[in-house]
């Protein structure tokens, strides 16, 4: 089942049961005062604006498929801006899906690994060949990109006998899973410089999903909690090892600018010469 089927499914299941709505919110609550009580972070990680970091935002998103289960094009321009900035950056991804993240960062990357569960485990759990087949999808023919199969509970981390400059973690955003995918990457991928962005950290910009910040901080060591972030205007909690500051999210935000989009549709083939959204 798709995730836009679940979401319409989630919603007509609480429209005959209301009530169920509190047990939502119930949860989120209970993560949340978990997150305070063990961590503090009362009002979520800080936030630090991408122009902080970066001093001018502009990137090309390359491909976007407006489509469901991909990233904000925030997210993929946080991606690229971090990927620029690193001669030769090595890029490792948990969660491929249809390839858009991480085929936007190998058009600035040296090389490019990701990780998604084999064909036969995802027959396994039911999924549909059709939704199989989606997978790596803008990803598959670019020569920069190795694409890896396998189960992040049981996948060998120290067989690839490499760090990496940039990882994207991507992938089942319950506790216990985000928990152990970010130990098995600060426990094996990391360098001292290495930047390590988690996705869904927050449902929105404006709303922190408490679950998932739960497992990031029970997964990540201690002493790096002071130097993760999330990113104004994205779904993404970054670690940024040396990065001090940020402000409290105060919602709703008050806007203190704007962005431009540009939108141009290619039909067929995806290339690495498409121009799909500019931000």
């Amino acid at each position: 089942m798709s995730k836009i089927s679940k979401a319409f499914r989630a919603l007509s299941v609480l429209i005959r049961n209301p009530w169920l709505l509190n047990k939502v919110l119930e949860e989120d609550q209970y993560w949340k005062n978990e997150v305070i009580k063990k961590y503090g972070f009362q009002y979520g990680l800080p936030i630090i604006r991408a122009e902080e970091l970066f001093g001018d935002f502009s990137e090309t998103i390359d491909p976007f498929a407006f489509l469901d289960g991909g990233s904000l094009p925030t997210d993929l321009a946080l991606l690229k801006k971090l990927a620029r900035r690193i001669p030769h950056c090595s890029y490792f991804e948990i969660g491929t899906w249809r390839g858009e993240s991480v085929a936007n960062v190998a058009s600035v990357a040296g090389i490019c690994f990701t990780l998604n569960l084999s064909e036969d485990e995802m027959k396994n759990k039911g999924l549909n060949q059709h939704y199989i087949d989606l997978h790596k999808y803008y990803s598959k023919n670019i020569p920069n990109i190795r694409h890896l199969d396998g189960n992040t509970l049981s996948f060998d981390f120290q067989s690839l006998n490499q760090k990496f400059d940039l990882i994207f973690i991507d992938s089942d955003h319950h506790f216990e899973m985000v928990k152990n995918d970010t130990q098995k990457v600060f426990s094996h991928l990391v360098h001292e410089n290495s930047v390590v962005v988690w996705h869904d950290y927050a449902r929105n910009p404006e709303t922190i999903r408490h679950e998932v910040l739960a497992g990031i901080l029970h997964g990540c060591p201690l002493s790096f909690h002071q130097h993760i972030f999330h990113i104004a205007h994205t779904l993404c909690a970054v670690y940024l090892p040396g990065q001090t500051g940020g402000k409290p999210l105060d919602a709703p935000v008050e806007p203190s600018g704007s962005f431009q989009v540009d939108i141009r549709f290619h039909k067929g083939t995806p290339s690495r010469g498409m121009k799909s959204r500019s931000i």
